[in-house]
């Protein structure tokens, strides 16, 4: 496995990965009945910073169907975490207009290449447009500098 497994720190990516699901209203344990999930989700509350207990709790109480959801959550933040350690594997974000994003899709569509590149050749191609104007204007004006003597 090319990322490593690091308990502690996952225990806590697993503990607010639960609470934010009950925050939002979701079934965090395996029990049916209400009073039996408060006594557990409590329990639960309690164990933010004492990972192994925490550990020990989604193993005996977790929801099931939040099990597999839970693997791919940690595995995302896992790979996330190892990523940013470094500069050129770091996530970068951008903020977009939808219709900014709509186009720069159907562009990089268009060119077969990712977003990432398409960015990259639009703004070589702006810069190159740029370089070519001044070139021209330059050129003009020596000639209509020639044309004046």
């Amino acid at each position: 496995m090319k990322y490593q497994q690091l308990e502690n720190l996952e225990a806590g990516w697993k503990w607010m990965y639960l609470f934010n699901k009950h925050r939002m209203g979701g079934a965090i344990t395996c029990y049916i009945d209400s009073s039996e999930q408060a006594q557990w989700v409590d329990e639960f509350l309690k164990l933010e910073h004492e990972p192994v207990k925490a550990l020990n709790w989604i193993q005996k109480h977790m929801n099931p169907e939040l099990e597999n959801k839970l693997k791919q959550a940690i595995r995302a933040k896992r790979k996330r975490h190892f990523n940013a350690e470094q500069e050129h594997t770091r996530k970068k974000s951008i903020d977009l207009d939808f219709r900014v994003w709509e186009k720069l899709s159907l562009r990089a569509q268009d060119l077969d290449s990712t977003l990432s590149d398409t960015i990259e050749y639009l703004l070589s191609e702006a810069s190159r447009t740029e370089k070519a104007s001044q070139t021209v204007s330059s050129l003009k004006a020596d000639l209509h500098e020639l044309l004046k003597q």
